[in-house]
């Protein structure tokens, strides 16, 4: 299989080839019109027989590609070469923008990670060059950045080991964020199994304008549905004001998608995603998409009448909508950027700015630092200098290279601003900020165009508050230096004491001159690369050869201690922490030293990411307790709160639990993924029918989970408690196994399940 650096036609022309014939046997079965979602998921489902109950039947889909980050990728891969086959089965590449840190400049940067990380670059090189797998190299940008430039297209499907994989909705296409195990699924050749999602319909009408941005529409549904709600649904945007968006933003707005926990987030395809794809050299994917509009579009029913086809309907006024920030430490804490000064005045936070980051995968577009780019060269002119630390990240070596080439750059420049490497960097931990003037432990504020505001996710520190805005804002703030900073009606002073009231922020959609490729970053695998020798040395500190988890052994889970009962946010940042531990994401029992390191202890008297010992008495550290039991064969449970694994979608968060002996997770709710991929790991995730159920576990209980042998989809399944004096309680608990993912939990994994039908095959 060839795989190029871009989508080729034959793969789009395949496609499209049976939307007619599908969206029509889709339009009977229903007997009513279709959204854009269910046309793009109906043209991709394994068997068109399959039952399609919204939020309950499991179904199986065909995605037409795979993209991995390094970071997740290794994991991927390590499952890979246990599953027996030569060759990946569709389309696959992977991206190496992870494990770059940021701490001096991009160059730097960038040839230090070069040394740090040789051995996990040269494994991804090669192991891609042996399976048939694209590799992009370190600089090449950020995946979903390089996706939306080279491989996403209106009305195609592609899986992503990363939860912003969402970001390709904005050229229309359903993009979803999995773990690495659902990847390899696909990878093999097997069908992705999926619930059937909910939709929720966002009507934008009006337009943007003034200091408002695509941005402030994605912090707006965020405010309104908060970071579950989307959860199990598909967010589809449409209306005159998702015509008006860019692509670019349209992009955006779906990237943060992933903070309202849902599926994914889709726009109808459109004249500005004609002219993106246009302006990325694509003309010839535009044609096609062109003369398949009708299909890449909502039924206008849908459109007429949306409550009867949308869950759920959000309408939002572009033309009224203000500039809006949120944060700190959750994606759905918003305001009006006016209110921020007030309530960071209330809640004490610090009102001067450390550090001000404008770029990463969600808003680094040629228009995001043209609008970007405008206030810091007007503020040039007129004497201004900014009051903080200013960092630019850009997304891709594309969008490198056009805004360096157009000047773009030379205007943050000039006011002091650092350019970072073309990768993730601080957006995902990846910030060392030993060189700044920054004391770690000491309340500070950040403001970034990025995406998420968990705890230490930037920098590691958990004394930071970040807040997230859009880009323009960003400079604006940073020009302030202050969060109680309003552009639209407060004034600067610059250095001859003159008072300066900021311009609207001026953007180009796409470059006039068109985008300037930049350095040649991609690697295709050679036509035959069986003879490559993939090494993993077995003293390495960076990679681990994966040994398969075992298979359920037929019984009951009883008395079992429970490792850690988290209390409040326990997102994948808690569960397994980034940053300095990325470097470990391709060694299970490295990187499993991180366990739960960020969870808060629901039980008083303990240091976040501390317990106790069941076996011992003894306080310690979460992965010390879990590496404990793990030596002493000693298998145990996991307690969450509500939307237990939030954020990213690293399966290392079901890995670890697993490896160290971790066979059941029960929480008040969790995120898609999450679950998912402790499904597909072989553990038991089972949530509380009676949330308040959660507070009945004390610290010493011992918890059995019973009536295993007759588990089956939609049962309850019951949890027994007992107490160290002797009494036992009873609760119910329910789970989201289909007959399918069963086979996962008996199997040991789904990754066994696979390994079985491929040998004998």
């Amino acid at each position: 299989m060839a795989v190029n650096s871009s989508t080729p036609t034959e793969l789009i022309e395949k496609v499209y080839s049976t939307l007619d014939e599908r969206i029509t046997h889709g339009r009977n079965r229903f007997n009513r019109a279709l959204t854009l979602a269910e046309k793009i998921l109906i043209n991709h489902l394994d068997r068109k027989d399959q039952e399609l109950e919204r939020g309950k039947s499991y179904v199986d889909l065909r995605p037409d590609r795979v993209a991995m980050q390094d970071a997740t990728a290794q994991m991927a891969w390590l499952q890979f070469m246990t599953a027996g086959l030569d060759e990946v089965a569709v389309p696959t590449t992977t991206h190496a923008d992870h494990l770059i840190q940021a701490k001096i400049n991009g160059k730097e940067d960038l040839l230090n990670a070069s040394h740090t990380n040789a051995e996990v670059y040269d494994f991804l090189e090669s192991v891609c060059a042996k399976y048939g797998a694209g590799f992009w190299k370190p600089g090449s940008g950020i995946i979903h950045q390089v996706v939306l430039e080279q491989y996403a297209f209106p009305g195609g499907m592609i899986i992503g080991t990363d939860s912003h994989t969402p970001n390709g909705g904005g050229l229309g296409m359903i993009a979803i964020g999995v773990g690495g195990a659902d990847a390899v699924d696909v990878m093999t050749g097997f069908p992705w199994n999926v619930r059937w999602p909910k939709l929720i319909g966002v009507h934008l009408t009006g337009s943007l304008n003034g200091w408002s941005a695509p941005k402030d529409i994605i912090l707006k549904v965020a405010e309104i549905l908060t970071v579950k709600g989307g959860t199990g649904s598909i967010v589809e945007y449409f209306g005159e004001g998702a015509n008006s968006l860019s692509a670019t933003g349209k992009a955006t707005i779906c990237n943060m998608g992933a903070e309202i926990g849902a599926t994914t987030s889709v726009f109808p395809y459109d004249e500005a995603m004609e002219r993106y794809l246009q302006s990325t050299s694509r003309e010839d994917v535009a044609s096609l998409a062109n003369t398949h509009a009708d299909n890449l579009r909502a039924d206008p029913e849908v459109l007429e009448r949306p409550e009867q086809f949308y869950d759920q309907v959000i309408h939002i006024d572009l033309s009224k909508l203000q500039p809006h920030i949120n944060g700190p430490h959750t994606p759905d804490l918003a305001r009006e950027l006016k209110d921020l000064g007030s309530e960071a005045k209330e809640n004490g936070w610090p009102l001067e700015i450390s550090a001000a980051l404008i770029g990463s995968c969600t808003n680094s577009s040629y228009e995001d630092i043209t609008r970007a780019a405008s206030i810091a060269r007007e503020a040039a002119a007129a004497g201004l200098k900014t009051k903080t630390r200013l960092l630019i990240t850009p997304g891709s070596e594309k969008v490198r290279a056009t805004i360096t080439r157009d000047g773009l750059l030379a205007d943050f420049e000039a006011l002091g601003a650092v350019v970072l490497a073309n990768a993730c960097g601080p957006c995902i931990g990846q910030w060392d900020r030993s060189l700044e003037d920054h004391e770690p432990g000491t309340p500070n504020v950040i403001v970034t165009s990025y995406n998420r505001n968990f705890p230490k996710r930037n920098d590691g520190d958990p004394a930071t508050l970040a807040f997230v805005t859009s880009p323009e804002t960003v400079m604006a703030l940073a020009l302030s230096g202050r969060v109680d900073f309003d552009p639209i009606s407060d004034e600067l002073l610059n250095d001859e004491g003159e008072s300066i009231k900021l311009s609207i922020p001026e953007g180009i959609e796409l470059p006039p001159s068109g985008f300037d490729p930049g350095e040649n970053t991609f690697l295709p695998p050679p036509a035959d690369g069986s003879d490559i020798e993939i090494k993993v040395a077995p003293d390495s500190k960076r990679l681990q050869v994966l040994t398969p988890f075992p298979a359920w052994d037929g019984n009951d889970y009883e008395d079992l201690p429970v490792l850690v009962k988290a209390k409040g946010k326990f997102t994948t940042d808690h569960i397994s922490m980034a940053g300095p531990w990325l470097k470990y994401r391709g060694h299970l029992e490295n990187i499993s030293g991180n366990l739960y390191l960020g969870a808060v202890n629901a039980y008083s008297g303990y240091e976040v990411g501390y317990g106790k010992n069941q076996l011992t008495g003894d306080t310690q550290s979460f992965p010390d307790i879990a590496k404990s039991y793990h030596e002493s064969g000693q298998q145990w449970i996991v307690i969450g709160d509500e939307n237990m694994g939030e954020g990213s979608s690293r399966e290392h968060a079901a890995m670890e639990p697993r490896f160290r002996l971790g066979v059941v997770a029960i929480a008040r709710s969790f995120a898609r993924i999450h679950e998912t991929n402790l499904k597909k790991q072989g553990m038991l995730p089972l949530t509380f029918i009676n949330p308040n159920d959660y507070d009945l576990i004390e610290e010493n209980d011992r918890i059995s989970v019973l009536g295993l042998k007759d588990l089956a989809p939609g049962d309850p399944v019951t949890v027994e408690v007992l107490k160290p004096n002797g009494e036992r309680f009873s609760f119910l608990t329910t789970h989201t196994f289909s007959d399918e993912q069963l086979n996962w939990f008996i199997s040991g994994s789904a990754l066994n399940v696979i390994r079985s039908q491929t040998s004998s095959s």
